[in-house]
């Protein structure tokens, strides 16, 4: 009977089904349709966005790579008055300064979002999380302006013929970094599924260690992407960086003394010198040349943090 009973409810709702308007189904579809070519597009624009950003730079900034030597190009003198636009020093002050902030930030990162994915409680993540997320929110020109009269000094105190240094704008861009890497970091341990804990734990692992053996490698490809913004935030920041760094452009001395002294950076380049210049002529080309630059180096950075990742993915689906 409860056979019956069963077969007779299926076969009611297969009538229902096949009786209900065809439109219904019809608009169904073209809704989906609709929504999965608006999620194509989107994707589509943003590619054809950063092609037509590409092809704007290389129009602009060709003529440096074609009226200049790249002996030249790639000298140790940047001085356009004289038509020296040598790239090298403000290639080596942005990897000074950025390997600093790179330095400090991601340990500094990773200890925290551990420490907020697996060992706070819930009532103190409630509270640090949003305090975190809210550092992300102040604006850089009011970071460069502590930077300058607040931790200049300091650095100065400690030695440094001036606090404006590349120690003092890695500081600042580790700050900034701090944010985006701690959250991102934290949002890939949560994603790490709990029976992995479960399991370490079941089998005698003590809490940490199943955090360094089964939770850190789970989240690998989560981490790698947390560090790679992190270091796409420090090398693409413009004014803090230009408010505390010095914008002297030359190549420091090799050394541990590097990081007290001042330099000059890519970003801080060309927001400093892009309003001074004539358009169409050389040195406005080459503040163009040095976006190429840039860009290709961003690029590199997530081309790299793209295959790690991809890698990560493959092999952890090719052992399950």
């Amino acid at each position: 009977m409860a056979n019956l009973t069963e077969f007779a409810r299926e076969r009611y709702a297969q009538a229902a089904l096949r009786a209900r308007p065809a439109s219904i189904w019809l608009r169904r579809g073209w809704s989906e349709t609709l929504i999965e070519l608006l999620i194509r597009l989107s994707g589509l624009s943003t590619i054809a966005i950063v092609g037509l950003i590409f092809l704007f730079l290389v129009r602009e900034g060709l003529p440096t790579f074609l009226d200049i030597p790249l002996r030249q190009l790639f000298s140790g003198r940047w001085y356009p008055i004289e038509g020296l636009y040598g790239l090298w020093p403000l290639l080596v002050g942005s990897l000074v300064v950025t390997a600093g902030a790179i330095i400090i930030a991601v340990p500094l990162g990773l200890t925290t979002a551990i420490y907020l994915g697996e060992i706070a409680p819930p009532w103190q993540r409630e509270i640090l999380k949003p305090l975190v997320e809210v550092l992300a929110g102040i604006p850089s020109i009011v970071l460069g302006f502590l930077g300058w009269v607040t931790l200049a000094p300091i650095i100065q105190g400690l030695g440094a013929p001036t606090g404006l240094t590349a120690l003092t704008g890695s500081l600042i861009l580790a700050y900034m970094a701090l944010p985006a890497i701690i959250s991102i970091s934290e949002d890939a341990l949560y994603a790490v599924p709990k029976e992995y804990r479960d399991g370490a734990l079941a089998i005698g692992a003590t809490q940490w260690q199943t955090i360094w053996r089964v939770v850190l490698p789970a989240a690998r490809s989560g981490l790698a992407m947390a560090v790679m913004l992190g270091i796409g935030r420090a090398i693409g920041e413009t004014m803090a960086v230009m408010m505390v760094t010095g914008n002297a452009a030359f190549v420091p001395d090799l050394g541990l003394d590097m990081p007290l002294s001042p330099v000059r950076t890519m970003t801080a380049t060309i927001a400093a010198e892009m309003g001074e210049v004539a358009q169409g002529s050389l040195h406005y080309s080459v503040l163009f040349g040095i976006g190429i630059v840039l860009f290709v180096v961003t690029f590199t950075i997530n081309l790299i943090a793209g295959r790690l990742v991809g890698s990560v993915v493959r092999r952890r689906g090719g052992q399950l």
